[in-house]
């Protein structure tokens, strides 16, 4: 759990300091934003591994955010708690209703923000470790703990270079990464490959994926991604 990166999107900059201090203080990387649009900038990077999410913010309703996270792929499961001054039964409810895992009322003890973070992070650490299943459109689904990928039904063997590739591309959609990033995915920077190695896995992967071979993109002179259709 140690060294998991929270993000927090708080307009108040006292408040946004005082709970990257804990963050930090408990062992986590603290990642700052005091508006919507710049933590949406971020996301095309990276995902954290909880968002904790003011809903007051001056460009983006923090709701409307939480909504959209929600309904991305690459953020859907990523843990919400909101951070409010909107103390309403009815905000609550909306606000758990639209995905957040909890919903915490300013004024609040950063301590407790703290001990409500680890507990979702404990739990969903393990829901994962339970069972961690990717599906991809209609007909691709790799369930990660028994490193088996099916088309429509069918079981696809797959090399270990191909499953990890898939995986990785699988885990994101939507997202571009250099052939350089899958590298040292695959490979973790061990073992000297070159880019070009990446492509000729992929062309291989693509034929032994049969009609889901499609689902992943070439994206010129970037790497690849892989996009539902």
């Amino acid at each position: 759990m140690i060294g998991k990166t929270i993000a927090i999107v708080e307009d108040d900059r006292d408040i946004l300091e005082l709970i990257a201090l804990h963050v930090q203080k408990a062992g986590f990387k603290a990642k700052k934003f005091t508006d919507g649009e710049s933590f949406l900038r971020y996301l095309s990077t990276d995902v954290p591994d909880l968002l904790i999410l003011d809903l007051m913010l001056p460009d983006i309703d923090g709701l409307e955010l939480c909504k959209t996270l929600r309904n991305s792929p690459a953020t859907s499961k990523m843990p919400i708690i909101i951070l409010t001054a909107k103390i309403d039964e009815t905000d609550k409810i909306v606000g758990l209703e639209l995905g957040a895992d909890d919903y915490v009322t300013k004024p609040f003890s950063p301590r407790e923000l703290i001990a409500r973070v680890k507990a979702i992070l404990r739990r969903t650490s393990q829901e994962k470790d339970k069972t961690e299943i990717i599906k991809i459109g209609d007909f691709l689904t790799i369930d990660v703990n028994k490193m088996e990928v099916f088309v429509e039904g069918e079981k696809v063997d797959l090399t270990l270079t191909e499953f990890k590739l898939l995986k990785h591309l699988a885990e994101k959609p939507g997202w571009v990464f250099s052939r350089e990033r899958l590298l040292n995915a695959v490979w973790g920077g061990e073992k000297p490959v070159l880019d070009r190695t990446i492509d000729v896995h992929i062309k291989k992967l693509r034929d032994k994926l049969g009609k889901a071979g499609k689902l992943i993109k070439s994206v010129r002179g970037l790497g690849y991604k892989i996009e539902i259709e």
